[in-house]
């Protein structure tokens, strides 16, 4: 019986992790893992697990490519929510529940804070990041901090179907990191609402390398300069 949240998982040479994260996010909604042309054995263990919904794509898509096909996926099979998780463990699949409380909110972010074996460079890069993409997301409110959400970064999050099929609709330019960048501000800019809970993050190995750290900070330029979408700003935001 399809149950209304779909967990997007975009996964690439993930073998060590994948079952864990599959079985216990399945207890909470059901799952689709975009395997993105993994070499390793990421798309022969999650086939060997019933009830899961596989994507295998031929060729390296990166997050923005994974992500948007599950997308397609959960809105093609008439899902009403769309979570998107890491493959690793860094995000707590048994923490699915507060993402999935509000059903007021277009977007619940899983908001990081609590850390654990974070590198401070990791959390200064993200508090940096954090400050540039609120100014960016709302000018209007510069002097006020911006947007005022407090981890705009987290890739941790609960998109209702609108919210997906605005970004569907929308021509995504990001291609890795940045596409949690430019989705928050398709969203945000659209005028919907945007809700934060707070999660424990578990830094595991990282992909963020430095060209992905220039792919962000391009996007975050693009955020100051561009408006995206025409749709008058008037989300509003709410803190657990």
């Amino acid at each position: 019986m399809r149950r209304p949240t779909l967990v997007v998982i975009p996964a690439y040479n993930e073998a060590d992790d994948i079952e864990t994260v599959v079985r216990q996010t399945l207890i909470h909604a059901d799952v689709c893992v975009v395997d993105d042309a993994s070499t390793d054995d990421t798309a022969a263990i999650v086939g060997s697990i019933d009830g899961v919904n596989l994507i295998r794509h031929t060729q390296n898509t990166h997050i923005a490519g994974a992500i948007l096909d599950g997308m397609r996926f959960a809105v093609d099979a008439g899902y009403d929510h769309c979570v998107t998780m890491d493959a690793g463990m860094s995000h707590d699949p048994d923490e699915l529940p507060r993402l999935l409380a509000d059903s007021d909110a277009d977007l619940v972010i899983g908001s990081r804070v609590t850390h654990v074996n974070t590198p401070i460079y990791r959390r200064l890069l993200s508090l940096v990041g954090n400050a540039l993409i609120n100014l960016g997301l709302d000018q209007r409110r510069v002097p006020w901090g911006g947007a005022g959400l407090r981890d705009t970064t987290s890739g941790y999050r609960n998109y209702t179907r609108r919210a997906v099929e605005l970004l569907l609709a929308a021509p995504m330019k990001s291609r890795s990191f940045d596409f949690h960048l430019e989705a928050l501000a398709y969203v945000f800019r659209a005028g919907m609402r945007i809700q934060e809970v707070p999660i424990t993050y578990r830094f595991s190995n990282s992909s963020l390398r430095l060209p992905i750290v220039r792919e962000a900070l391009s996007t975050v330029a693009r955020l100051w300069r561009e408006d995206f979408v025409t749709t008058p700003v008037s989300a509003t935001k709410a803190t657990a």
